[in-house]
C-alpha cells in the first residue's frame, strides 16, 4: 500500500479544520460531475487531468490547480494531473500567492518578470505545482483528454468550446479582485481559496481508489 502524502504542518491544519457539512445541496450537485469525472477514471486507472480556467489565469483558476492537486495527494489519488489557464494570459496575481503562502504552502519565485513563474510545493517531498499565467490552451496544458474546469462564469461565457477537453464542469466562484486595494482584500482572498479547498476537499473525499 502506498504511503499518504504527508502535507505541510500548516496545511495539514487547515484541511483538519475543514467543515464539508457547509456545502449546500444544491452547490453538491455542481460539484458532482467532477466527482464522477475523477471517479471514473480512477476506476479505469487512467491519468486524471483537470485543467481550471478562469478569465485572467491570476486567481481563482490558480487557487483550484493548487488545492485541487494537494488534496488529490492528501487523499492519495494516483494519476492527478492539476493544470489552470485562462481566457487571456496576464499574471498570477502577487495577493494569491500570498494566500498560499499564508495557508502553509512554500511558494518560490523561479522566473521573476511581468507574468512570473512560482514553484509551490504542499509537502516536503511532492513535486511542485508550477504557477504562472498562461491560457487554457498553452503547450504548458494538456490538448486532449482532460476535464476544463470553469472557475469563473466569464470564462464559462466566454469559452463555448474548448478544444479537446473530454468534459466541460462549470463550477464558479466569486472573483476576489473585487476587494483589491480595500482593508479586507486579506480576509476575502483567504475566504475564497477556503471555500475551493473546502469543495475540492469534499470532491477528492468522494472518490474510491
Amino acid at each position: 500500500m502506498t504511503t499518504k502524502t504527508i502535507v505541510f504542518e500548516k496545511i495539514e491544519q487547515e484541511l483538519s479544520s475543514i467543515q464539508i457539512n457547509t456545502i449546500s445541496d444544491e452547490r453538491r450537485d455542481t460539484l458532482q460531475p467532477l466527482i464522477t469525472f475523477i471517479q471514473n477514471k480512477a476506476e479505469h486507472g487512467q491519468e486524471i487531468r483537470l485543467n481550471f480556467i478562469c478569465t485572467h489565469n491570476s486567481r481563482r483558476s490558480h487557487l483550484s490547480q493548487v488545492w485541487a492537486q494537494t488534496l488529490a495527494a492528501y487523499f492519495n489519488i494516483k494519476n492527478v494531473h492539476c493544470y489552470s489557464g485562462g481566457t487571456e494570459a496576464t499574471a498570477l496575481f502577487p495577493m494569491a500567492a500570498k494566500t498560499l503562502a499564508d495557508s502553509g504552502f512554500q511558494v518560490k519565485t523561479i522566473g521573476p518578470g511581468p507574468n512570473p513563474v512560482y514553484a509551490i510545493k504542499y509537502a516536503e517531498n511532492a513535486y511542485p505545482v508550477i504557477g504562472f499565467s498562461k491560457t487554457f490552451d498553452d503547450d504548458f496544458n494538456p490538448n486532449n483528454e482532460f476535464a476544463a474546469i470553469l472557475t469563473c462564469s466569464q470564462a464559462d461565457e466566454g469559452c463555448p468550446f474548448i478544444a479537446g477537453a473530454e468534459k466541460r464542469i462549470p463550477i464558479t466562484y466569486e472573483d476576489p479582485k473585487a476587494f483589491d486595494n480595500t482593508p479586507q482584500q486579506a480576509e476575502k482572498y483567504q475566504e475564497r481559496s477556503l471555500q475551493i479547498a473546502t469543495e475540492l476537499f469534499y470532491v477528492f473525499s468522494k472518490i474510491k481508489a
